[in-house]
């Protein structure tokens, strides 16, 4: 088995990369990790919710690194089958959201991830969640 690649993090610690149940989030996992997007997070939803299967979170350095990662992962999804994958957010580049159905991707600005931080709606754990007791 291959050894898995460096998640690349904003500040400079590296995780290894979630690894997806099928062929299209290892597609976009990969895809998004190599385009240097930070603190992937993959959330499997089965059985959580019946409007996808996974969401996957990452973040962006700047509006125009979101709006590439969003750009780029749009073709990726039309090249796996998809068509046209709705999208949210792209003028801006904030918050994206590309919504294929069977995965749901959200790309932030790291302080609007923090911002809303909707890993801790679903208690996944990342670099982006603070201790609401502290």
């Amino acid at each position: 088995m291959d050894e898995i690649e460096p998640v690349h993090s904003e500040d400079g610690q590296q995780a290894p990369l979630p690894v997806g149940l099928t062929d299209l989030e290892n597609a976009i996992l990969g895809k998004l990790d190599d385009d240097k997007a930070q603190d992937i997070v993959l959330i499997d939803l089965r059985g959580k919710s019946p409007m996808s299967d996974a969401m996957i979170v990452a973040s962006g350095r700047s509006h125009r690194h979101v709006g590439a990662l969003a750009d780029h992962l749009q073709r990726l999804m039309k090249e796996k089958g998809l068509g046209k994958v709705k999208v949210s957010g792209l003028p801006h580049c904030d918050w994206v959201l590309l919504d294929g159905g069977d995965v749901i991707v959200h790309l932030f600005r790291p302080e609007v991830r923090a911002f809303y931080n909707i890993e801790k709606i679903w208690s996944v754990e990342s670099g982006h969640r603070t201790d609401s007791r502290a």
